[in-house]
């Protein structure tokens, strides 16, 4: 039972680090993910929505904080106790995402690792059977150091994760695993090789022969049958090619302009998932940063998913003087952490992008 704990400990404690950290190096990613899992079509707890930010820096520095505390052996009761309910918890939450496959991906990894619905579940069985044999097993969990010396680790490394969390929300992510990242190009990620593996679907058609059923099952095709049709279902035998770039979009009133842009040597895009939400401190800089980006020689845009009258007003009340182009929200949410965010692109591929607190370190 001993060596069964020592391995248990070392797996979980690892994993929990991990996991903890990538949630951590992006905590706003994971509180979009919670508001998902929040919303009306999930789980119908739409009153935490507004505190989803809050909840994601609470349950991610739990997280590395108790893989350090396994590790070192602090509190060991405490810290086995509160890893079996958190894993009963999520093991809860990714059967129910996966059962009634409400959410595609968990977020147990960031963007650094997706995960199906199912993986997820089985990802976290695997974590509560090692979590079990802690807990029956938790008399030989004992601190590898002296208790001093482990209190002060245990306290380190919860004042390192909060720190580190508060640096990258004023900021970016250390770390970025998105498709947006610097020296990314959107219109390359935007766009499927002409040698990609198309996606195979299998078509089950339906069709009253004569008083009776008949099933025909093709790639897509119309049956050729002599009956009424009935219905029609879909079902993917194998995946195709997905670009990494699926739903960004710079788009006017009356036309797409994503490839002119993107085709821009010197572009700046002004990202605001929200201008109703946007950091008024940030709207504030664009003002005198545009006009030096102008100055010399960048075609400044802005891409936000407000409407109309919320683009006319943030223009009026702080004097920006370019346009704002219409996006989808998510999108935006994924390119750049920060409302508003700043990418400086070249021909499509970004060389710079910042949070609004470091715009003015922009190398123009």
């Amino acid at each position: 039972m001993k060596i069964l704990v020592s391995i248990s400990r070392i797996f979980v404690g690892i994993l929990f680090i991990i996991s903890g950290f990538v949630k951590l190096n992006d905590p706003l990613g994971f509180s979009y993910k919670l508001q998902e899992y929040f919303s009306a079509e999930v789980l119908n707890i739409t009153f935490l929505e507004p505190h989803a930010l809050a909840i994601s820096i609470i349950v991610v520095v739990f997280e590395v904080v108790l893989g350090v505390f396994l590790l070192i052996g602090y509190k060991p009761k405490f810290t086995v106790w509160s890893l079996l309910l958190m894993i009963v918890f999520f093991t809860f939450l990714t059967f129910y995402s996966a059962y009634f496959d409400k959410v595609k991906d968990c977020g147990c990894f960031g963007d650094a690792l997706k995960l199906t619905p199912w993986e997820s579940f089985t990802k976290d069985v695997v974590l509560l059977v090692f979590i079990v044999i802690l807990f029956l097993g938790k008399s030989y969990i004992t601190p590898l150091l002296k208790p001093l010396l482990t209190s002060f680790i245990a306290f380190l490394s919860f004042i390192a994760s909060l720190g580190f969390g508060y640096h990258v929300l004023m900021h970016l992510p250390s770390i970025d695993f998105r498709a947006y990242k610097i020296g990314d190009n959107l219109l390359t990620n935007m766009s499927t090789p002409e040698n990609a593996p198309k996606v195979v679907q299998e078509f089950t058609w339906t069709f009253d022969v004569d008083g009776k059923q008949k099933i025909v099952k093709t790639d897509g095709s119309y049956p050729d049958v002599n009956g009424d049709y009935v219905s029609v279902e879909t079902r993917v035998v194998k995946e195709g090619y997905q670009p990494s770039i699926l739903d960004f979009s710079i788009e006017s009133d009356r036309e797409d302009l994503t490839e002119d842009f993107l085709k821009n040597e010197k572009l700046v895009m002004v990202v605001s998932y929200s201008l109703e939400s946007a950091e008024s401190e940030g709207l504030e800089k664009l003002k005198l940063f545009s006009k030096n980006a102008k100055s010399n020689g960048y075609t400044v845009i802005g891409l936000s998913a407000s409407g109309n009258d919320a683009k006319e007003k943030i223009q009026s009340s702080f004097g920006l003087d370019f346009e704002f182009y219409l996006c989808d929200e998510k999108a935006l949410k994924t390119v750049v952490r920060s409302n508003p965010g700043v990418l400086i692109l070249n021909r499509g591929t970004v060389k710079q992008k910042v949070h609004w607190n470091d715009i003015d370190n922009l190398d123009l």
